[in-house]
Parts: C-alpha cells; structure tokens; sequence
C-alpha cells in the first residue's frame, strides 16, 4: 500500500529473534480476516476473486507494516506523524472498502483492524472517534443493506480490539521511556567515567610533574657546584617518570591505587627537592583500606600545591585515625582559582564518598596555609 511509508531504521537494535516476535504479534490477528478471505475465495466470477483476495492480502501487509513502523517510531521516542497517521488509517480504509466485490459484507472485519491502527497510531480523543465510527458502522449498515443483516459481533470485536491495542500501545511507550532512561543512565555512566579519569590523571600528572620540574631545576643548578649531586637528581627525575607513567597506565587500567604511606615517602622527596624542611610522622596509625587512600589522595593533593604556590620553608603533615593535615608556613595559592582546581574538586569527590570534610584556606593563628580532611567524628 502506498501510503504506508518505509519502517525506519530500529534506534534501539535488538536481536533477529524479537525483532521477528514483534513482526509475528501483528500478523497473528490477522486470524480474524478468515471468514472475509473464505468469502472471496467462493466467489463464482473470477475478477470478484481475484479483487477480494488481492485486498485482503494488501490490508494485511499493510497493517503489518503500520504496525510496525509505529512500534519503531515509539521506540525511537519520537512523535508519530499525524498527518501520516491518518493517511495510514484512510489507506487501510480505503483496501477494506475496495474489496467488498468480492468480499460482500465481509469487508467490515477490516473495521476491526483499522480501529486498533487508530489506537496505536492516532492521539486519544481522535482515536476514539475512530473506534466509535468503526464500531457503529456494521450495526449501521447491517439494518440499511438488504441481506448484511447487524453485525453485532463486529461491533464488540472493535471495541475488544481497541482495549486490547490500547494496553499494547501503553506497554509500547513505557517501553520507549524505559529505553530511554536506560540509555541516558548510560551516556552520564560513560561520562562520569571520562570525569573520573581526567580527574585521576590530573591528580597523578600535576604532583608527578610538579616533582620532576623541581628535581630538573635543582639538577642544573647543581651540574657546575655537585655533579655527583646533579646525577642523583637527574636519576630521581627519570625514576619519578617511569613512576608516572606506570601510574598512567594503572589509571587507564582502572587497578592503581593510592597509600598514605607511599605518598608520606614521595612527599619528603618532593619537600627536600624543593628546599622546604619536611615534618612528617614517625608513625601511622592503622587504617581502613578506603580512608588510608582517601588520606594519600589528601597528602598529595596537599604536598603539589605546597611546592607549586606556597614559596614556604617548613612544611608539616599530621596523620591522626580520622583526619590528616598538611600546612606549611608560605602565602599559599597565589589566586582564589588556584585553591579551587581540579585536584580539590578530586578530592571532595572521593572525600564525599567517605562523608568526609575538606578544609581548605588561611591557617588560624599564624601565617601559612592548611589542607585537611576530617572523617565523620573528627576532633579539630
């Protein structure tokens, strides 16, 4: 039928076997064309029979495919076409009609199909002008015909088959809403996952670099007054950016992880390069896994900025079992932006996981900076 339009490509793939299950679910009603079909297949003269069975088989091909094609258009979340709608409906109206030669009375099975189309296909309240035409017309003709007689059972097959579509277009479009919260859970999975590498391996890279520039500027300065001193330097750098690049590559991987006490011993390197006095614990208290990593997260987010902004001379780290300090005694970030980067925002997102606070800004009492990080029950 040519006002049927092609079925648009599936926004939502499912298997071969589903996809024929929906294709079988509209054909299966076609059951109830039978007695139209036995009709037209017992007419005398062959051009009846030709008509009438060349009708049927065209409505039903073309209510399959406007099936289908609605089915599709609510999968895909998108509006059906009103006018398309109704040129569908006129269509398959249309066939029933042009069939009745070899049909007689028949026709009026296809009412019932074309009044689930309107279901499917058209907004309620036209739907429903539809069902009610199509249901009052066999009762209608029935007394107006000579030899059709009521069509009673046409009439509760409509409105049957309208009840019934009507629940299949519902399950249809919560289907669609389902698919497409479905794929939008998706989109912020895969975006949460892009912010969380990003974060990572900016946490990584900025306190990785920050070390390896530091350690390279006081190299050249010592390559003419300690060479010895200088290769030592040169070798940590090249260690730190081999170290880096596992961390990487551990990130990428989604298996590294991050200790308090590997980022205490990579903190005293990172201070003593940059000519800051290191005051660090002589003993760590035990942890959970979770809080342990938090708190490495804290000290190095903590010791980067200290080498990065501070211009201090001392800096002192402080680990108790609930919260960890790092201050120094420098003028801190050199801007409002510096103290809100992307690595602070990293770590209040893992310390909320925790339902830990982060403090960050001026230490009271004295000059210098504090970054600390407090787990629920913390004492100040």
């Amino acid at each position: 039928m040519s006002a049927v339009p092609l079925v648009p490509e599936d926004p939502y793939p499912v298997s071969r076997r589903w996809r024929l299950t929906g294709w079988l679910l509209a054909a299966v009603w076609l059951i109830f064309l039978n007695t139209a079909l036995d009709t037209a297949l017992h007419q005398e003269q062959v051009w009846r029979r030709v008509l009438g069975v060349g009708t049927l088989v065209a409505f039903g091909l073309g209510y399959v495919l406007a099936f289908e094609w609605g089915r599709l258009m609510r999968r895909s979340g998108r509006p059906i076409p009103s006018r398309r709608a109704w040129a569908i409906l006129g269509g398959l109206l249309a066939l029933g009609l042009a069939g009745m030669p070899g049909t007689g009375g028949e026709w009026m099975a296809t009412l019932v199909f074309v009044a689930a189309a309107a279901i499917f296909l058209l907004p309620t309240r036209p739907a429903v002008v539809v069902v009610l035409l199509a249901a009052t017309t066999p009762l209608v003709l029935g007394r107006l015909v000579p030899g059709w007689g009521p069509e009673r059972t046409i009439f509760f097959a409509v409105l049957l088959a309208s009840l019934a579509m009507f629940g299949v277009s519902r399950l249809a479009q919560r289907n669609a809403e389902l698919q497409a919260a479905q794929a939008e859970i998706r989109r912020l999975a895969v975006a949460e996952e892009r912010a969380r590498t990003a974060r990572d391996l900016h946490d990584i890279l900025g306190h990785s670099l920050t070390v390896v520039a530091v350690k390279a500027e006081l190299a050249g300065r010592l390559l003419e007054l300690d060479p010895a001193r200088a290769a030592t330097e040169i070798a940590d750098v090249e260690r730190l950016a081999r170290e880096a690049l596992a961390d990487v590559r551990g990130t990428v991987g989604a298996y590294r992880g991050v200790g308090l006490g590997t980022e205490l011993a990579g903190a005293r390197s990172a201070l003593t390069a940059a000519g800051i006095r290191a005051e660090l614990p002589d003993g760590l208290p035990e942890l959970p896994a979770e809080r342990d990593e938090l708190f490495g997260w804290a000290v190095r987010e903590g010791v980067t900025n200290v080498v990065r902004h501070s211009g201090a001379r001392r800096c002192e780290i402080r680990v108790t079992a609930t919260a960890v300090e790092v201050r120094d005694d420098g003028r801190g970030p050199v801007a409002e932006s510096d103290a809100a980067g992307h690595g602070l925002v990293g770590l209040r997102e893992r310390a909320s996981r925790l339902n830990a606070g982060v403090t960050v800004g001026r230490r009271s009492g004295g000059p210098g900076f504090l970054l600390r990080v407090a787990v629920p029950g913390a004492e100040d």
